[in-house]
């Protein structure tokens, strides 16, 4: 899971909800199955992504589809360009990510600094 610093800074919630929602966050990228990787504000080359996205993809690439975001509802992706173009996208995000240990650092501070 890559997620965007904007998106662990926005606070729906008093303070309290938002510390235990980031150190949630932190402690669920302790567990081996789970990846999560930050792209900071303030690295160069981050790719533009308006919207939300999640690639689901398998074994057989054909069946691969994206899905993203709006603000009208999910739409769903699986035209072999278009998805190559949000692989394109998503290794670029992943090229500017922060590392896990590095990402769940930055969690950690973040929620210190709320």
């Amino acid at each position: 899971m890559v997620i965007h610093e904007a998106a662990l800074r926005v606070r729906v919630a008093d303070r309290g909800v938002a510390r235990r929602q980031l150190l949630h966050i932190a402690e669920q990228s302790e567990r081996p199955q789970v990846a999560v990787r930050i792209v900071p504000f303030d690295v160069d080359g981050f790719t533009d992504i308006g919207n939300p996205l999640l690639i689901a993809g398998g074994q057989v690439p054909q069946l691969d589809t994206v899905l993203l975001d709006t603000a009208h509802g999910g739409t769903f992706v699986d035209a072999e360009a278009q998805l190559g173009r949000y692989r394109r996208v998503i290794n670029d995000v992943e090229g500017v990510a922060l590392g896990v240990v590095e990402s769940r650092d930055f969690i950690h501070q973040l929620a210190k600094s709320i």
